[in-house]
């Protein structure tokens, strides 16, 4: 697995999601997904405080869970891997707003008790709360990074706006949005200035919710076993915030996957790779919930695609 710099930090070209720890999988199906995670290479973990109480449609009322089992699970291999966790999402206890200053200590203390360490890595501030300032929040992160509570800082869900406000206050490493072969936004202004300001671009969903594995078609029930198991069929809906089930999306499913085909590849890989290949992107933050999963999302971090296969990408829906 190729590793990569991220500010200070080195990662995995593929991390693992945690969001479904907790929630859709309990500790012992945790327990595999993470141990295949650090067999194939991957040693970036991605969590956040409200992980556990949520995944996809599904709400679970276990915020906090995903940090538990990885606190639980991680033990003697803590140092083996490069740990991101989130704060800024309510979890229900009352408080907020959720990036005011005094909060973002509280939240990140209350992180590291549940994952057992003193310190995280990364820590991200997971949505701007519509109140605070956004300076004033990541000027209270990097209070902690002196602090030694974390390694580094980075935002989420960010405008670029947001994004300019953030950088002239502290020293960001990473930006993590939505981004994949379906919801090319951030191609447009976000990721240009993410390398002009040397931060690391770090894009959830790269398989937008799973429509970028091909095992979902409009107008059927989803499979048994998947994250829309047990919805209507996928129809006139959303499946993430930047990417609808249109006819147009399940379009650009058929460009892509006959793309990957013509090279030989999976559509997995190639949602994969294709954003991993693009300049600026740092590691590419992919969910799993079998080892099998983990397995097929390293293997796609293999594949650098060149400048003119890139080029030559279908557009998105």
């Amino acid at each position: 697995m190729q590793h990569v710099p991220l500010g200070p930090l080195s990662v995995s070209r593929v991390g693992l999601g945690c969001n479904n720890f907790g929630g859709r999988l309990d500790l012992e199906r945790t327990r595999a997904v993470v141990d295949a995670a650090l067999d194939a290479g991957i040693d970036f973990l991605d969590t956040a405080d409200i992980y556990g109480a949520r995944s996809g449609p599904a709400v679970y009322g276990n915020a906090g869970g995903s940090e538990r089992f990885l606190g639980e699970l991680l033990g003697g291999r803590r140092k083996r891997v490069v740990l991101a966790t989130k704060f800024g999402h309510d979890m229900g206890d009352g408080t907020g707003p959720h990036g005011a200053p005094q909060y973002v200590r509280s939240a990140l203390e209350a992180s590291l008790e549940r994952l057992q360490t003193d310190h995280v890595d990364l820590l991200y501030y997971h949505w701007p709360d519509g109140v605070t300032p956004i300076a004033e929040t990541v000027g209270a992160m990097t209070e902690l990074v002196l602090d030694g509570k974390t390694l580094a800082i980075g935002v989420s869900n960010v405008t670029l706006e947001q994004l300019e406000e953030a950088a002239r206050t502290a020293r960001i490493a990473a930006v993590q949005n939505e981004y994949s072969l379906l919801a090319r936004e951030p191609e447009r202004d976000l990721l240009p200035r993410c390398r002009e300001l040397g931060i690391g671009f770090v894009p959830y969903y790269p398989l937008a919710a799973g429509l970028l594995t091909g095992k979902y078609r409009r107008g059927r029930p989803p499979p048994e076993g998947t994250r829309w198991a047990g919805s209507d069929a996928l129809d006139d809906d959303w499946v993430t915030p930047q990417v609808p089930t249109s006819q147009e999306t399940f379009d650009a499913v058929a460009r892509l996957a006959a793309f990957a085909r013509e090279r030989g590849r999976t559509l997995v890989e190639l949602a994969v790779a294709g954003i991993a290949s693009r300049p600026g992107v740092a590691s590419v933050i992919a969910g799993a919930t079998s080892a099998e999963q983990v397995r097929a999302n390293a293997a796609a971090g293999d594949w650098q695609l060149t400048p003119d296969e890139l080029a030559q990408l279908p557009s998105g829906g």
